[in-house]
């Protein structure tokens, strides 16, 4: 399964050419991405963005925050910390739902994923 990150689902949506390898593929989202991208809809007042997402999010599986995704995602944070790396804290909950569901990659075009996976073990997709 390959977990989809919010900037990639934002390219996606923007039909960006490197994102069409994805389709008919095992893939699955958080609801981390959920929030982060209703968060934006929302804000800007984007009905037709809605429209799209909200079918896009009934088609396809959405991983809760659980203790298990809370247990990975503080552990990522500890390295992080530890290793003086900064990254968004929502990226790192988004990791921590991709290891706790045991995801195979996580897509994404966010550099904040390229410090996460120095300190786990977390395979990035290369559209």
């Amino acid at each position: 399964m390959i977990l989809l990150d919010t900037g990639f689902l934002i390219a996606f949506f923007k039909g960006e050419e490197r994102t069409r390898s994805i389709v008919g593929r095992d893939v699955a989202t958080t609801v981390i991405s959920y929030h982060e991208i209703f968060s934006g809809l929302k804000h800007r007042k984007a009905e037709k963005e809605e429209k799209f997402f909200r079918a896009f999010f009934s088609k396809v599986r959405i991983y809760d925050f659980d203790l298990e995704a809370a247990e990975a995602s503080s552990e990522i944070m500890a390295k992080l910390l530890s290793s003086g790396r900064v990254v968004n804290a929502l990226d790192v909950l988004i990791a921590g739902i991709a290891i706790a569901n045991r995801a195979e990659h996580v897509a994404t075009t966010d550099a904040d994923f390229l410090e996460i996976a120095k300190v786990v073990d977390l395979q990035l997709y290369s559209a």
